[in-house]
């Protein structure tokens, strides 16, 4: 076994073992090696934001204060301006997009690419594995379930799941009180 591939595994490991220390978790190596609010520093993002160092930041992307960005997301801004308000939680495995080549490729090139920004407001939690598509809207304090496809607007404080995504319930109070609220499915 050479040097540098003993130093790399020693390096790991005590990456590791200083990870579980500080946070009580196990990630892989990269994401050891790596500050996530340093990261987000460094892409402009704002005051107190991470970002994992497994997330994709591409074109013109804009998030807020206090976001949370969680590992293997997908943040496309190149199709228009991708913005993400304050104190969301994009969890992992979201993919957002501000382009859509699906239309493009079936029309053999004939149709252009599909493109129109993306807006997330303040106070949303995106979860699990979402897409969302380009030109869509998510207001303010909205939770997006795990697997849901977004592919229109939602109003501020609505809770959506599915593919596509559909209302569910609201989102009610502010502060410590805040519920959820879910409409009658019977």
């Amino acid at each position: 076994m050479s040097d540098l591939h003993q130093d790399l595994r020693l390096l790991r490991n005590e990456a590791d073992a200083a990870t579980r220390r500080e946070w009580n978790r196990s990630v892989p190596f990269p994401e050891a090696l790596f500050d996530r609010w340093e990261r987000a520093r460094v892409l402009g993002f704002g005051e107190g934001s991470s970002v994992f160092d497994s997330v994709h930041v591409l074109g013109q992307v804009e998030v807020g204060r206090k976001v949370w960005i969680g590992p293997f997301v997908m943040l496309d801004g190149s199709g228009g301006l991708l913005t993400i308000g304050d104190h969301c939680d994009i969890s992992a495995g979201v993919h957002i997009y501000t382009h859509d080549t699906a239309r493009r490729c079936v029309s053999m090139g004939a149709a252009p690419i599909l493109t129109g920004q993306v807006t997330i407001g303040s106070g949303s939690y995106l979860g699990s594995q979402a897409v969302v598509l380009p030109g869509v809207t998510i207001g303010s304090r909205c939770v997006v379930g795990s697997n849901s496809f977004v592919n229109t607007n939602l109003p501020d404080r609505t809770i959506a799941v599915g593919s596509p995504a559909r209302p569910v319930g609201r989102v009610e109070g502010d502060g410590e009180d805040v519920r959820f609220v879910y409409s009658d499915q019977s």
